[in-house]
């Protein structure tokens, strides 16, 4: 039996098997250790005569006791940490004193006074190296047990750390322990830590990457700086883009405080960090004011932002929620979501959660809802969004983006709503699509039911536009995820296309703060930073996964990026502004745009005729319309609408 299986014999035995053992070997090092002790006093290879027997036989009846009660025996070997040596000190320690006390309660004048500190010396260097030798034997061992024994599946990946400060620590231990990784060296920009190791590992300046790599074949670098800003974690990574590593990272410190995932639950590299933008701490006044203590209601709720919207709300303690949603499996979602929430925040208020379920194009439902329950604050987040599918179904996008909203807001005034913030979108300047232009449509509802407000209701109408929203339905981030993990191509429509981007939990708080903000017809602007182009993204993405792009330069490369040209209705480049009138607010990250009205009058008779033209199908009516009420709209495609197209052609008669 070689050492390998020795190790595995060991770790497949019983629990009480495994004591047993440990028992008969601290048994022995007892003895030893008194022998030793003796031995050294004497400068002789001493040899027990006499009554000196008996104290070879009371030794183990004492530290044995001790040893079990302080809990020796109940720790897992193979994962013993270095601060299971302050209990064996504690155990060998209690030893050590009990058995000087009975040494000298016998009166046994043979043996000297100085044995005992010996014996204890003795007695913790052989207890604590035994255990410590074995948690290193036994660790690699461990992972060989059971299961496949293909060279692939027991070589566990060669990882470098970057950050040797407590949670890269942590994360090395936690690492060692585990079956994927092997961490083999630190990075640190700390010049006072290059040269020195923790727990057995060298720190290394970032220069040394390129040896690290080809010297332990490293294939993952590991980001161990959790509280470390987005712009930082951005600058590193860029840092790393050029080297054939996949990035992870750690996740937050706040996920590990709350017990979410633990030290070891790598992640694939955040979008945010790598956009590198910093998020502004919320106005909590702001949050409070259309919330704490109000009846809320969210339409859309079990979309991306609708359902980030609830999640911002419900810590915001008001009277009760209601979940406003046309999907059945959506709203279910959101609403085990929202409770479980609830039930950890253990809040001292009582909330109500309300789930309803119905569209925003039923005026009958939706007003019912708002004077039943006295709602107080609307956020109006139920819209087709995705462009080339509302360029297929433009009838389904002008009832549910136009005549949604429409309905929506006469609730809102009928039932005496306090505040209705609409949630719009950058694509609603000078559109280019469908999708677009009804939700600047929306937008012209909004302003114009505002002009005369006092004079004819009470609600204050105000709308919030923004750009791409990271990890929202039909983000080009979780596709490229997906196209990389299955081996490519990446698609990008264009080389060029930019977009601009935001976290979902940071456009949500926005919006909420903007309505607080609001005085009637307002079109606020969120502040989305600097553009991004899709390419560089796609790029970035590739290179982070330790993979290399396929093209001309490089015919060996993994992953191919293939150019599918823009989709129906789809631009270049967004705008969030249609004129230059803007004026900033209160908040940094939130601007006021002064924009073209039409007049109520005006735009009643639009909507009247808008409406006949969708029910009768008639969609290049529909889009003249459309073209005549939003300024700037311009069409890049065909009518998509397949009944219509179908009619058209006299398919159906």
């Amino acid at each position: 039996m070689n050492q390998t299986q020795l190790a595995q014999w060991f770790i497949r035995l019983q629990r009480r098997n495994k004591a047993i053992i440990l028992v008969s070997a601290d048994v022995f090092f007892v003895l030893l250790a008194l022998w030793a002790a003796i031995s050294l006093r004497w400068g002789i290879f001493y040899i027990p005569q006499g009554d000196v027997w008996y104290l070879f036989a009371v030794a183990p009846v004492i530290a044995v006791p001790i040893f079990v009660y302080l809990g020796l025996y109940r720790a897992i070997i193979r994962y013993i940490e270095i601060r299971a040596l302050w209990t064996i000190i504690q155990a060998t320690t209690l030893y050590a004193l009990v058995f000087a006390f009975a040494l000298y309660a016998s009166g046994a004048k043979l043996i000297p006074r100085t044995v005992s500190p010996l014996n204890w010396l003795i007695v913790i260097l052989l207890v604590g190296s035994s255990r410590f030798f074995a948690r290193w034997w036994l660790g690699e061992a461990y992972f060989r047990v059971g299961g496949s024994r293909s060279a692939g599946e027991l070589r566990k990946k060669n990882v470098v750390i970057y950050g040797a400060g407590s949670a890269g620590v942590q994360l090395a231990s936690a690492l060692a322990h585990g079956r994927d990784f092997r961490p083999v060296a630190f990075i640190d920009d700390d010049q006072l830590l290059h040269r020195r190791k923790v727990n057995g590992l060298r720190i290394y300046p970032f220069s040394s990457l390129s040896y690290l790599i080809e010297r332990h074949q490293v294939s993952d670098v590991l980001l161990a700086m959790p509280s470390a800003k987005r712009a930082r974690k951005s600058e590193l990574i860029r840092l790393l883009e050029p080297y054939a590593v996949h990035v992870m990272s750690m996740p937050g410190l706040s996920d590990i405080a709350q017990g979410r995932v633990t030290v070891d639950a790598l992640q694939e590299v955040d979008i945010e960090d790598l956009l590198g933008r910093n998020p502004v701490a919320p106005d909590r006044s702001l949050l409070d004011a259309t919330i704490s203590g109000k009846v809320v209601m969210v339409t859309g709720a079990g979309g991306s932002i609708g359902s980030e919207l609830c999640r911002q709300i419900i810590k915001l303690q008001p009277l009760a929620l209601i979940l406003f949603e046309f999907s059945e499996f959506g709203l279910y979602a959101i609403e085990k979501e929202l409770n479980q929430l609830l039930t950890k925040m253990k809040s001292s208020k009582p909330l109500e959660i309300i789930t309803i379920l119905g569209s925003v194009t039923n005026a009958e439902r939706i007003e019912k809802v708002c004077k039943v329950f006295k709602v107080q604050t609307i956020y109006h987040a139920a819209a087709y969004k995705h462009v080339p599918m509302v360029e297929k179904n433009p009838g389904e996008a002008v009832w549910n983006n136009i005549f949604g909203t429409l309905y929506a807001a006469q609730a809102a005034i009928k039932a005496q709503v306090e505040l209705f913030v609409l949630v719009s979108t950058d694509k609603a300047v000078r559109p280019t699509n469908t999708m677009g232009a009804t939700k600047r449509f929306a937008e012209l509802i909004l302003q114009a039911m505002s002009v005369n407000a006092g004079k004819i209701h009470q609600t204050c109408f105000t709308m919030v536009r923004f750009g791409n929203v990271l990890g929202s339905s039909g983000s080009v981030v979780p596709l490229f995820r997906e196209q990389i993990a299955r081996g490519g191509p990446v698609t990008v429509t264009d080389a060029r296309i930019i977009r601009y981007f935001m976290t979902i939990p940071e456009a949500s708080q926005l919006v909420i703060q903007a309505g607080a903000l609001a005085q009637g017809g307002d079109v606020f602007v969120l502040d989305m930073g600097e553009p991004i182009r899709i390419l560089d993204l796609a790029k970035r993405m590739i290179h982070l996964s330790g993979l290399e792009i396929k093209d001309e330069d490089h015919p060996a490369g993994e992953i191919e990026i293939c150019f599918t040209g823009l989709r129906q209705g789809e631009k270049l480049y967004e705008e969030l502004l249609i004129g230059e009138n803007v004026s900033e607010t209160s908040h940094p990250r939130i601007m006021r745009a002064e924009e073209q009205i039409i007049p109520w009058n005006a735009l009643e008779k639009m909507l009247d005729t808008l409406e006949k033209a969708t029910k009768d199908d008639d969609f290049e009516y529909v889009r003249e319309i459309l073209k005549c009420g939003v300024s700037g709209f311009e069409p890049q495609c065909k009518i998509g609408d397949l009944l219509w197209k179908k009619r058209k052609n006299a398919i159906y008669q």
